[in-house]
């Protein structure tokens, strides 16, 4: 199949929609499908990207939209540079975006007539108090719109439930197919996070908590180091690293409790080694979708202590690979002792390993190279889509 994807964020950017696209690409590739990414042009990108389409992009755009520091906004492409693209032969579009991005798959589409898939990754709203309107206006513009983009679609996924509520309160009432995100497991067999303690001064033996991912309100970061707090006074050997970048990095830094350490971003090559020297995983957020960090820290063997949110309720099985709390301190706090009783850690984290499994980048890519085949037979009743 000839497959192409149109993002607003990809690689170097640092998000989980950036990071399951370049995964889902790979494990596309390596099945044998041309596979073509258009994505927004990054400063820190590193010259020509075989199979990656480079738009124009506008850091200060994004600024005034509220957009993360490294997640740059995607501008039309003019007529120039559209004439240049591999467009006419795609046999199937996706899209993670219901704004631009999503407009030029739709648009693209048309030239070929070919079906265009959307996953629904990102709880908007989560986010209207970066913007620069009034939230209430934004909700009234984006409900709407996002709903009408679904319907559009040839098929919508969605890699959680809270994905999945959103979009029927939305008003979307078409299929939507649960699509969790990939978790390259290879990388994390035999991963070893000694280093990593070493570098942030944390001894061999000491129990350590990890929270990697975006510094930002909406992560809930201050009820998750007063839980850390509450825990640590019952346990003063306890360890907290907080790996990871954002706008509240450093306002937290500057009042982290005794204990906690905050390391800033870390090269994505590195997630394993961070991930393998944590003994658990700890959020307070409610208001994830079902990140990548979660999944990943899993397959390091760090099961889950996570304040109630749809994401936790799809990835933990309470008492066997982590546990959800109430997004309190206390309750988080109770957890996490539990999850680190010496006696019961090892099983959790034998858990953790195990459930990780059914996120396999072979086993998704597989996956998604099934919806691709079902929407193009609809589209096209009684074609055959090409193999590569």
């Amino acid at each position: 199949m000839r497959i192409g994807i149109v993002t607003a964020t990809y690689q170097p950017s640092r998000n989980g929609v950036a990071t399951s696209t370049a995964l889902y690409a790979r494990g596309l590739r390596e099945r044998g499908h041309d596979v073509r990414i258009f994505a927004p042009r990054h400063p820190q990108q590193r010259g020509a990207e075989p199979g990656v389409y480079r738009l124009n992009a506008s850091f200060s755009g994004a600024r005034v939209l509220g957009a993360p520091a490294d997640y740059p906004m995607l501008l039309a492409p003019g007529p120039l540079l559209t004439a240049k693209l591999p467009l006419r032969d795609v046999d199937v579009w996706h899209t993670m975006h219901p704004f631009l991005a999503g407009q030029l798959a739709l648009k693209w589409a048309r030239l070929s007539g070919a079906p265009v898939v959307y996953t629904a990754h990102t709880q908007y709203e989560q986010y209207l108090h970066y913007a620069p309107i009034p939230s209430e206006v934004g909700r009234a513009v984006m409900r709407p719109h996002i709903a009408a983009f679904a319907r559009r679609m040839d098929a919508v996924l969605a890699p959680g439930r809270a994905m999945v509520d959103m979009l029927r309160d939305y008003g979307f009432r078409g299929e939507v197919t649960l699509f969790p995100n990939p978790v390259d497991l290879s990388s994390f067999v035999g991963a070893d996070g000694s280093a990593f303690r070493a570098e942030h001064g944390v001894p061999t033996q000491a129990p350590l908590v990890v929270y990697l991912g975006r510094l930002a309100p909406e992560k809930n970061l201050g009820v998750l180091l007063s839980a850390f707090t509450q825990a640590r006074a019952r346990r003063p050997e306890l360890r907290l690293l907080v790996v990871g970048d954002g706008p509240s990095l450093a306002g937290l830094r500057a009042q982290a409790p005794e204990g906690a350490t905050f390391t800033g971003p870390v090269p994505y090559t590195r997630v394993p080694e961070v991930l393998a020297a944590a003994d658990a995983f700890l959020t307070a957020s409610t208001s994830e979708v079902l990140p990548m960090s979660m999944i990943e820290a899993l397959a390091a063997g760090a099961p889950l202590v996570a304040a109630q949110s749809p994401a936790a309720l799809d990835l933990i099985v309470e008492g066997e690979n982590g546990t959800v709390r109430p997004a309190e301190a206390e309750a988080l706090a109770a957890g996490l002792l539990a999850v680190l009783e010496p006696g019961a850690l090892p099983g959790f984290q034998a858990q953790a390993r195990a459930s990780a499994g059914q996120y396999d980048l072979r086993t998704r890519s597989e996956a998604l190279e099934e919806i691709y085949e079902r929407v193009i037979t609809q589209r096209r009743p009684g074609r055959r889509p090409r193999a590569g």
